[in-house]
């Protein structure tokens, strides 16, 4: 036993130590991307498309209210509870001393301007598809909002997952900036990045990564009885609706079996709203070109 105790020993040092150096945080380089300023009305577009106000904005804001960033919204899900954090310009309490740089990073890498992995609630997995350009003009269109003071409220989380690094390891299986359609078009860009449709309509794995095989085919909804629906062109989904029925539903929330958006696509459509005529058609179009899957 004792000549078997210390080769084991060593094995067990040789691989925590690989584990730890594969966890280790990635980010960006300091590039030419980050030297511009931001063009603020293209950052309100891009602000829109990531639907950035939904999560962040306070819990049941309304109007001009959902420009303030405050944070505090709840995420529930099965390793614990998450809690939207204030990334108003406020200098203490929000983002107001990130560069845009930091804000890459923490949307493309999952990563903090201090270091840590960001936990995946925050849909980092399919940011990492956006393009830099869009994220400096975010920053500089997030520094026109109001400022909030509110504390940012700490996750509701089991002991296994308060360890930030092994997220490192999570990474290695799940983050990446493959498109899934394997048409980069525009419509692809706001479905598959900046608008994170998938992280609420396509189920996940035991370990919460999303399952590519069963893209867009809806999934349970985390904050509740019920399920999001399958926005494939399946007849389980989206098959009877025309491209222009997709489009007008963007626009107005309005269905072609003339029902209306509820629940947490309200929010959705307040921001798809926002955008221009040729995204919404540009989404549309993508979906309606998705392989049909029926729903799990």
């Amino acid at each position: 036993m004792r000549k078997l105790l210390k080769p084991t020993l060593a094995f067990a040092a040789i691989v925590a130590s690989a584990m730890w150096i594969l966890s280790a945080p990635e980010t960006l380089s300091d590039g030419a991307e980050f030297a511009r300023l931001g063009d603020v009305e293209k950052g309100r577009d891009v602000f829109y498309a990531g639907g950035c106000a939904s999560c962040h904005a306070a819990p049941k804001a309304e109007g001009d209210a959902k420009l303030v960033l405050t944070g505090g919204r709840k995420f529930p899900s099965a390793f614990g509870t998450f809690y939207a954090p204030n990334i108003s310009p406020d200098s203490k309490f929000g983002i107001g001393n990130w560069t845009a740089l930091d804000l890459a990073n923490a949307m493309v890498k999952g990563v903090s301007p201090g270091g840590q992995h960001y936990y995946p609630a925050f849909p980092y997995t399919s940011y990492s598809r956006m393009e830099l350009a869009d994220i400096v003009d975010l920053h500089a269109f997030l520094n026109t909002l109001p400022s909030s003071n509110e504390i940012n409220r700490e996750h509701e989380l089991p002991l296994p997952t308060r360890f930030r690094r092994a997220l490192g390891l999570w990474k290695l299986l799940y983050l990446d900036n493959d498109v899934v359609s394997g048409d980069f078009s525009r419509g692809q860009y706001l479905v598959e990045g900046l608008g994170h449709c998938a992280e609420c309509h396509t189920p996940r794995t035991i370990l919460g990564g999303l399952k590519s095989a069963s893209w867009m085919s809806g999934a349970p909804l985390s904050e509740g009885e019920g399920r999001v629906p399958n926005i494939t062109p399946h007849a389980d989904g989206l098959a009877h609706w025309s491209i222009d029925d997709l489009t007008e539903y963007l626009e107005s929330g309005f269905t072609p079996d003339f029902d209306s958006a509820s629940g947490v696509m309200v929010d959705v459509i307040e921001n798809t709203s926002q955008l221009s005529d040729e995204d919404r058609l540009a989404i549309a179009t993508y979906l309606k070109a998705l392989t049909p899957i029926p729903k799990p």
